[in-house]
C-alpha cells in the first residue's frame, strides 16, 4: 500500500487509537489492567508511534499545493512548538479529573488548579497548536488534511470532554471546574514546577535534533 492509501490507513489508525481509549468503559478497563502509570506510558508510546507513521505517510502522499511555501510561515513551528511542548508536559505533570489525566501523584486541588486555570485540556491544546504550526509550514493537500483534522479533532474534543465530564460528575463538576477554563489567557496558579520547564527545553532540543532524521525535513527555516 502506497500513496493516498497508506496515508488514509495511517490517519484512520491514529483517529481510532485516540477515540477508542477515550471511551470511559475502555479507558477504565485499560487502567485496571495496566495500572494508571502503565496506561499513560503505553498510550503515549502507541500514540507517538502511530503519529510518526502518519507524518511519514503524509510526506509520501502525492504533492498537491494548497498553501504557498512562504518563508515566513516556516517560522511558525519554531515559535509555537515550545508552547505546545510546555503545555503537554505541564498537563502530564498533574492529576486532571476534568480531561485526560496526568501522571501527578498529588490529588487535584480545585483551589490551586495549576495549568488547568489556563486550560482544562492542556494536552489537546498542545495538539491543536502543533497542528496549526505545521499546517502553516506544510501547505500540501495531504498536510492540510492531516493537520486540519488534528486541529479540528482537538477543538471538538475539548467541548465533548467538558460535556461528558459534567454529565458524569454531576454537581461535583461545579466544584472541581470553578477555577478552570476550557481555554483562556489566565496564568496558571500555581505555575508548573521547575522540572516542567527543564523538561520542555530538553524536549524541544530533542525534537530539533531528531526531526530531520525521522521526518526527513529540517525544522529550521
Amino acid at each position: 500500500m502506497t500513496g493516498w492509501g497508506l496515508f488514509l490507513a495511517a490517519l484512520a489508525t491514529f483517529l481510532l487509537s485516540h477515540m477508542i481509549p477515550a471511551r470511559p468503559a475502555v479507558r477504565g478497563w485499560l487502567i485496571d489492567a495496566l495500572g494508571r502509570t502503565g496506561y499513560f506510558v503505553a498510550y503515549s508510546l502507541v500514540s507517538l508511534a502511530v503519529l510518526v507513521w502518519l507524518i511519514i505517510a503524509a510526506a509520501n502522499a502525492p504533492f498537491v499545493e494548497v498553501i504557498p511555501p512562504l518563508s515566513l510561515l516556516r517560522w511558525a513551528p519554531l515559535l509555537i512548538m515550545p508552547v505546545a511542548c510546555w503545555l503537554a508536559i505541564a498537563g502530564l505533570s498533574i492529576r486532571n479529573p476534568l480531561s485526560f489525566g496526568g501522571l501527578g501523584h498529588r490529588p487535584f486541588d480545585p483551589d490551586s488548579p495549576g495549568i488547568l486555570r489556563t486550560t482544562r485540556h492542556p494536552i489537546l491544546v498542545a495538539l491543536m497548536l502543533w497542528a496549526i504550526a505545521h499546517l502553516l509550514a506544510n501547505g500540501s493537500l495531504s498536510h492540510v488534511i492531516l493537520f486540519g483534522l488534528f486541529a479540528g479533532f482537538a477543538a471538538m474534543g475539548m467541548a465533548l470532554i467538558d460535556r461528558r465530564t459534567a454529565r458524569l460528575l454531576g454537581p461535583e463538576w461545579q466544584r472541581l471546574s470553578r477555577n478552570t477554563a476550557r481555554l483562556s489567557l489566565h496564568a496558571p496558579r500555581p505555575w508548573p514546577r521547575l522540572w516542567v520547564w527543564l523538561a520542555t527545553i530538553a524536549a524541544c532540543a530533542v525534537l530539533l535534533q531528531v526531526h530531520e532524521a525521522v521526518i526527513g525535513l529540517s525544522p529550521l527555516p
